[in-house]
């Protein structure tokens, strides 16, 4: 007797999804011999008011020595390195997606930053910085004399 099973489209589709995502993984991070290191690229948040620009940079596990930020003409530059934990050798590891190793992300900005001013505080794995606009930068609002 043969058995009827669903078909479900999105299943397929995530499928799709999940091997795409490991294709790009696999084709951006340089081949080592331990594939769970190397570079990477942490994500970010990246918003603006009127007064500054707003940086969140995810860093799981991180302490603040482990992170050095630099500014340069305009370019914010965040460095650092995930140590991985010593390895297990009575486990037998079937899965690994947590990724260790250096990793620079840059960002730059269009308008001119205070740099002496930039907050950055670390704070549950967010790298949370504020980057304050310069006065001349900043919007204004001009009042009109009637004559």
């Amino acid at each position: 007797m043969a058995t009827i099973t669903r078909w479900d489209p999105l299943q397929d589709a995530m499928s799709l999804r999940e091997a795409m995502n490991r294709l790009f993984e696999e084709s951006m991070v340089p081949s080592l011999p331990n594939a769970r290191t190397g570079s990477f690229v942490p994500a970010l948040d990246l918003s603006e008011t009127a007064d500054a620009y707003h940086a969140d940079v995810v860093v799981p596990g991180m302490k603040s020595e482990d992170l050095k930020l630099t500014f340069e003409n305009g370019v914010l530059t965040i460095t650092g390195e995930i140590k991985q934990a010593s390895e297990q050798t009575e486990r037998q590891y079937h899965r690994v997606e947590r990724r260790y190793g250096s990793f620079s992300r840059t960002i730059s900005f269009p308008t001119t930053v205070k740099a002496d001013a930039i907050e950055a505080k670390l704070e549950h794995g967010i790298l949370h910085l504020t980057l304050p606009k310069a006065e001349e930068v900043k919007p204004r609002q001009i009042t009109i004399n009637v004559q």
